[in-house]
């Protein structure tokens, strides 16, 4: 991201900041047992906040629905592939999901990946893992797993887009709804920051936005949190678009779909998770 703002303001120069947060320094402990939202974005929001840093660069899928006074993101680059992918080991990569063998182990700690699999193919089995990229990948092969579930943006964002390509399972949006915003950056100033807005503003892409707002609007209003077995995803489809979402409960799988006019994608995110939630509303 910094080379691209560079690159879209001649003469700029761009320092980059790493801030470690909660979720990347504790390894050994399942995302939803922290009990708190945006492990992955509080530390760095502070340091926004008290004017360390200018701008704040997330991944959206991990961002709470609601952010703290005083920041906002209205910038929304483009958006890089959406769809999750199973990278698997020990051969050729299957064609399709249902071709995994009963008993195949796949490594994911995230309850939105855990359902939708076992919807898919009943006879899976998961392990949890955290960590970088590297780290799964490592990991899922040392431990002779069967594949590991990834974000297919992830991989391209670091050049490994060529792993998709010899041993990867890409899971399209109908057999595996993403995460709200997934494939997304967050990018996060200070309310009032014209300077920066300014410096961002050639990357804004409004696609990417309107998707962006859908999705998260779902996220806000089912109330489930960005680690919740939930997920959605917006097709934009010329001056049209289709908004999907599902969310899991102990008892009921619920995934339903609406199509508005553009313009309107964060009430319609919004009146997808209402319904959804009257429909599990129904289970008592």
């Amino acid at each position: 991201m910094a080379a691209q703002i560079e690159a879209a303001n001649p003469g700029l120069r761009t320092e980059i900041r790493v801030i470690k947060t909660q979720g990347d320094l504790v390894q050994d402990k399942p995302l939803q047992e922290f009990g708190t939202k945006g492990v992955f974005v509080q530390e760095i929001e502070q340091a926004l906040l008290s004017g360390e840093i200018d701008l704040a660069v997330h991944s959206l899928k991990d961002m709470p629905a609601e952010q703290p006074e005083g920041l906002e993101m209205v910038i929304t680059p483009r958006r890089e592939d959406p769809r999750d992918v199973i990278i698997t080991f020990g051969g050729q990569p299957y064609r399709q999901l249902a071709d995994m063998p009963a008993g195949s182990v796949i490594a994911t700690g995230s309850l939105r990946r855990i359902c939708q699999l076992q919807r898919l193919n009943a006879g899976l089995q998961t392990e949890p893992i955290r960590g970088n990229v590297e780290t799964r990948l490592r990991k899922s092969e040392e431990q002779g797993w069967q594949g590991v579930v990834l974000a297919a943006a992830g991989l391209n964002r670091l050049g490994m887009g060529d792993l998709i390509a010899r041993q990867g399972l890409l899971l399209e949006p109908e057999q595996m709804l993403p995460a709200p915003a997934q494939g997304i950056l967050g990018l996060e100033t200070r309310v009032g920051d014209k300077r920066t807005l300014e410096l961002l503003q050639p990357l804004h892409h409004l696609p990417s936005h309107r998707q962006a707002q859908a999705e998260r609007a779902f996220l806000r209003c089912i109330e489930g949190g960005c680690h919740a077995p939930m997920g959605a995803f917006c097709r934009l489809l010329g001056d049209k678009f289709e908004i999907e979402g599902f969310f899991q409960t102990e008892r009921q799988f619920y995934r339903q779909l609406l199509c508005g006019e553009v313009g309107q994608e964060a009430a319609y995110g919004q009146r997808l998770a209402e319904i959804i939630k009257e429909m599990i509303a129904h289970e008592c």
